[in-house]
């Protein structure tokens, strides 16, 4: 077993030594396909390799992606999409999902990723919002995009793929059939500081927010996905993760950096399943993952020994999303062999915080220090760096410590500038998030500095899911929290007044159930309500959701 524990520690060596290289001109497409697929001797290396848990299975090359990719880009410009225009992509893991979004970089174009999981509502909202003129769909989300299309008036053209139906819809196939084998997609030309992807936020204080992604964030995610998987990639390095390539963990801490570095990434689509997930790293020989704090739980629990029954090859884990403990760390490393490397980032800045096992001691329960390029800080109200001990919120300076301009930032918040300026003080982007710094450079998290929920792993917004329940004909206000728990970190908690007319019973609680089902990802349902006479309030008619934390705590 790999004890790093015991290893020097290297940190100050890598921290002062890491010098960004950011050209001026560059595109994520380029980089992660085109020039491997250009390799004699790398085309033939797998890049995907795909199944889902009804038995399902493929696998592209390098070379076949970058063909698929650029055929796909061909098309899309030959139906007029031009670079700027904003493509959403609604697919699960699958081959299709890589291919639709390294296609839209090439083009110049911005994807806008969005799970399969959000319902009507969710993938209304976010369509309008990034006025996207197109949207890639499956079986899985092909009836939610039918049933909201007629309700975006930004949205030209729908794309089916992998056998989905829908009327009016375009065959992914049929669609790149219009597009000649030898046409070649005009190259368009992309400055790293243009819009590649628009993200959306859980919505914490109110809406959604769009995330603008630039391209030159690949270049920031690198250093934090080399050093939280030891310093890959290594030879033979095979990458697998259950994070959803619709969300920040599935496209910057798996797909993306492993196609940069031309490794091969598994693919998975389904439901996570302990069992399963090990079954699927041994056969793949996976050797590095990304798995959620809830993920290694559900595996602690259904499978304590699993080395015992599974042939395993890995030699690095990641977690974020949420504070793994001790538990779930000496686990890890005891069942698995394996110390794992915490993580901590957001949409707006990934991987910018944690550990790497193989070169500084990983501290259980700490999030880590700043990975190298980045700096960071704990600063109080005013922007000024607190000293090592005090709590404050955790902060990310544009520029490193050479004075470099670090590329990891988001270009804004679609739409909006007061969003946008409200997460600096000064040249220090605010994470919102609480943490004491150790006189070592660790960092510890204290808790959040809005009201988002982490649950399972996911970030849920409360606003989003009290709008859902207000539209409910008995519902006068609502108020969302997370509600500690054991297996997921927090699980949704509605509090609900009720409008005149309508009493508190299990039929009624059934029924908002449904309700919100029927509108909102699986994991923004509320798993329990309760019924109130009044929410508090601030004297500015705000709902103070810390008061309902504290009195669920206590």
């Amino acid at each position: 077993m790999a004890n790093y524990l015991l290893m020097q520690d290297h940190y100050d060596e890598h921290y002062r030594q890491w010098r960004w290289q950011v050209p001026d001109d560059f595109n994520i497409a380029d980089a992660c396909v085109q020039r491997w697929a250009a390799s004699d001797a790398h085309r033939q290396t797998v890049a995907i390799v795909w199944e889902d848990e009804n038995g399902a299975q493929d696998r592209i090359t390098y070379g076949s992606l970058g063909e698929r990719v650029n055929r796909l880009a061909a098309a899309l410009q030959d139906n007029g999409i031009s670079p700027g225009d904003r493509i959403a992509i609604c697919l699960p893991q699958r081959i299709e999902t890589a291919v639709a979004l390294l296609a839209t970089f090439r083009i110049g174009a911005v994807a806008v990723p969005l799970t399969v999981l959000f319902g009507p509502d969710a993938l209304e909202y976010r369509l309008n919002h990034a006025e996207c003129k197109w949207v890639f769909c499956d079986s899985a989300s092909a009836a939610n995009v039918g049933a909201v299309r007629c309700r975006v008036p930004s949205l030209q053209q729908v794309v089916t793929c992998a056998g989905a139906a829908l009327d009016g819809a375009v065959d992914w196939n049929t669609l790149l059939a219009t597009s000649p084998g030898n046409r070649t997609a005009n190259a368009v030309r992309t400055r790293a500081d243009d819009a590649a992807l628009v993200i959306y936020t859980s919505g914490t204080t109110g809406p959604p927010k769009g995330a603008l992604i630039p391209h030159r964030a690949m270049f920031g995610n690198l250093s934090g996905f080399t050093y939280s998987h030891n310093q890959f990639p290594q030879a033979g390095d095979v990458f697998w993760s259950p994070a959803d390539w619709a969300w920040t963990g599935g496209l910057w801490d798996a797909l993306l950096p492993t196609l940069y570095f031309g490794h091969t990434l598994v693919g998975y689509r389904g439901r996570f399943d302990p069992e399963r997930a090990l079954s699927l790293m041994a056969r793949h020989q996976v050797t590095c993952t990304f798995l959620f704090p809830t993920a290694l739980k559900m595996m602690m629990k259904a499978v304590p020994e699993p080395r015992k029954q599974y042939d395993l090859r890995l030699r690095s884990i990641m977690s974020a999303g949420e504070s793994v403990g001790e538990t779930v760390f000496n686990w890890t490393r005891d069942a698995l062999g394996v110390t794992l490397n915490e993580m901590f980032g957001q949409t707006e800045l990934n991987y910018v915080v944690g550990n790497c096992a193989a070169l500084w001691p990983a501290r259980a329960g700490s999030m880590g220090r700043a990975y190298p390029g980045h700096r960071v800080a704990v600063i109080d109200d005013a922007g000024n760096p607190l000293p090592a001990g005090e709590t404050g919120d955790v902060a990310v300076h544009r520029r490193d410590t050479h004075g470099d301009p670090d590329p990891i930032f988001f270009l804004g918040y679609l739409g909006n500038e007061a969003g946008t300026q409200s997460k600096y003080s000064g040249d220090w982007c605010r994470t919102g998030d609480m943490a004491r710094m150790d006189t070592d450079g660790y960092l510890w998290y204290e808790g959040r500095s809005d009201d988002v929920i982490k649950s399972a792993g996911y970030r849920i917004g409360p606003a989003e899911v009290e709008s859902c329940l207000i539209q409910h004909p008995a519902v006068a206000m609502a108020a969302v929290i997370g509600k500690p728990d054991a297996e997921r970190g927090s699980i949704v908690k509605a509090f609900i007044v009720l409008a005149p007319g309508h009493s508190p019973s299990a039929e009624l609680e059934s029924d908002l159930a449904r309700h919100v089902r029927g509108r909102l990802a699986p994991y923004e349902y509320p798993k329990e309500f309760a019924f109130v006479s009044e929410l508090p309030m601030t004297t500015t008619g705000k709902i103070q959701r810390k008061v309902l934390r504290e009195r669920e705590q206590a």
